[in-house]
């Protein structure tokens, strides 16, 4: 374990599976304390039991409430003594045509992925305004810099993240606060798993590299920003794709 982390607190959305869960497994190993934040209650309890008590907490939250995230904020502070990252990465997907797409799938996905992060960031930047320091981290998409078919809402969402949070960054600078952004391609989870085998072979044939990512190459690209490794970062976009749409 490394000490890049030491002393930090973090809190990371969607972290009940997938790249959530395994950004709050490397911060853990780099040295954070964290707070796992989820729909899904017991997934994110039975991760911080795994992670350990001491270092871990899991707390249910819909990113789409003020209050909730407020909430998390709070107990994150409560538990720990402060908020030092800022993780925002729950999300979800509706996929359709725009022929068939709904009007509540376009309205769920864009209230999850960018009003849940315009939440994360406003909120968390409130605490790391006062305590003079903070990083905050977006999970974008590839489908918010090529836009995907079928993805519509998924991808307008994807792209406001960038233009939220480069502007987020640029009203938090002053304040000792960095917002930077990672923008993952096709990465391994069971999420991609439930994929149609000619959408994957589709997908892999644009991969330069000729494989899908792991979660935790996701992961170490986010305790990179979360550390003073990236100290001079912000307003920055990361892509971890393997060189797809490069």
């Amino acid at each position: 374990m490394s000490g890049l982390l030491a002393g930090r607190v973090g809190v990371v959305t969607g972290a009940g599976q997938g790249i959530g869960l395994a950004i709050a497994h490397s911060f853990v190993e780099h040295g954070a304390s964290v707070v796992l934040v989820d729909l899904n209650e017991d997934a994110v309890r039975a991760a911080a039991v795994e992670l350990g008590p001491e270092r871990a907490t899991g707390l249910r939250c819909d990113v789409t409430s003020a209050s909730d995230v407020q909430y998390i904020l709070d107990q994150a502070g409560d538990r720990f003594g402060s908020v030092d990252v800022m993780v925002n990465n729950a999300g979800i997907t509706r996929d359709a045509t725009m022929r068939t797409m709904t009007e509540e799938d376009f309205d769920q996905v864009v209230d999850v992925h960018l009003k849940g992060t315009w939440h994360g960031t406003r909120l968390a930047a409130a605490v790391m305004r006062e305590q003079r320091r903070g990083s905050i981290v977006n999970i974008s998409s590839l489908s918010g810099k090529v836009g995907l078919a079928g993805q519509t809402n998924y991808s307008a969402a994807k792209a406001g993240i960038v233009g939220l949070s480069k502007a987020a960054a640029k009203e938090l600078a002053h304040h000792g606060v960095r917002v930077n952004c990672v923008q993952p391609g096709l990465i391994a989870t069971a999420m991609t798993a439930a994929m149609p085998q000619r959408v994957w072979d589709q997908k892999m044939a644009e991969i330069p590299m000729g494989r899908p990512g792991r979660p935790e190459e996701v992961a170490s690209v986010c305790v990179f920003y979360a550390s003073e490794l990236s100290s001079y970062l912000t307003g920055t976009v990361t892509e971890v794709t393997g060189g797809r749409f490069m």
